[in-house]
């Protein structure tokens, strides 16, 4: 397999991390048959790319074999964002727009990149019309190959607002996430997001808040509580550090909400954040449970989606 290398990939901080990890936790309860997921938006820049990558690499240092396809056929920033490396070293190399259409094979395309467990499809060049090359069946074909190397196949797809591109490619996936700018989206654009997608027959997985405020989602009495927990424990210093430092900031894309079928248990046990009123020893009520240590303040009420 050939090999690439992600030379740009930010450091999370803690909360970055406590928010991928929980992400990350929640797609399990999606089940076992939710392994090809496809990441979109609503608009162009609201951080499904940042989310793709996070995710990816999250699942990958958790042990979890996960396969990343850019599959951003018209407008990619991967590649230039996170400084592609390929075995030559030059920054773009054969992907998934070749594969696509018929230039190489599904061989030909498949990296492991520099992280373990984490395998990637770069999008490959820019084409004058990539719903041509999406609708044919090489696409579905690749994802189940990868489905069968992978434990999960996430997949970066154009917004779905703006080309037609992502409703077709949810046709070959298992579930979507939505990254959703957070206080730039309205509710309205954001059902008719989720009903062209539904319309495609993939289900909504949930949503994930991105450029969330940091003081109204992340305030010192959630870090302060973590002093309970014994070895798990931070200190008070480096609390206030983090607070301190990330003070006026907006927090780049931490906060989110998995929908669970009715019936299964709320997966958030420690604070049971759950519009319903379920908790730990109770079966969760409602269709949509906000699971996420930051989720549900407002802007996706409980039962919206």
């Amino acid at each position: 397999m050939k090999q690439l290398k992600i030379t740009k990939f930010p450091a999370l901080d803690y909360a970055g991390n406590e928010a991928f990890n929980t992400l990350s936790t929640n797609l399990s309860f999606a089940g076992a048959s939710v392994k090809k997921i496809m990441i979109t938006s609503c608009h162009a820049a609201e951080g499904k790319s940042y989310l793709s990558m996070n995710l990816m690499r999250t699942l990958a240092q958790r042990g979890i074999k996960v396969a990343l396809v850019d599959a951003d056929l018209r407008r990619s920033l991967v590649n230039s964002d996170y400084g592609l490396k390929y075995e030559d070293g030059r920054s773009d190399g054969k992907g998934l727009s070749h594969f696509l259409a018929g230039m190489v094979g599904m061989d030909e395309v498949i990296y492991q990149t520099d992280i373990p467990n984490a395998i990637m499809v770069p999008v490959g060049r820019d084409v004058p019309n990539p719903l041509a090359l999406l609708t044919n069946s090489h696409f579905a074909e690749l994802l189940d190959m990868l489905s069968r190397m992978a434990d999960y196949v996430i997949v970066d797809a154009p917004p779905v607002s703006v080309v037609i591109d992502a409703a077709e490619i949810a046709k070959a996936c298992d579930g979507t996430l939505i990254a959703v700018h957070y206080n730039d989206v309205s509710r309205q654009e954001l059902l008719d997001v989720k009903q062209q997608i539904e319309q495609t027959g993939c289900p909504i997985l949930g949503t994930v808040l991105n450029q969330v405020d940091y003081d109204n989602y992340m305030g010192r009495k959630y870090y302060k509580s973590y002093s309970k927990y014994g070895k798990y424990a931070i200190t008070e210093s480096i609390i206030n550090e983090a607070t301190k430092r990330k003070r006026n900031e907006r927090l780049y894309g931490l906060s989110c909400a998995l929908r669970l079928r009715r019936g299964r248990w709320c997966a958030d046990q420690r604070r049971n954040v759950c519009h319903a009123g379920c908790s730990g020893s109770r079966r969760c009520a409602a269709s949509v449970c906000y699971l996420a240590q930051y989720a549900g303040h407002g802007t996706l009420p409980a039962g919206s989606l």
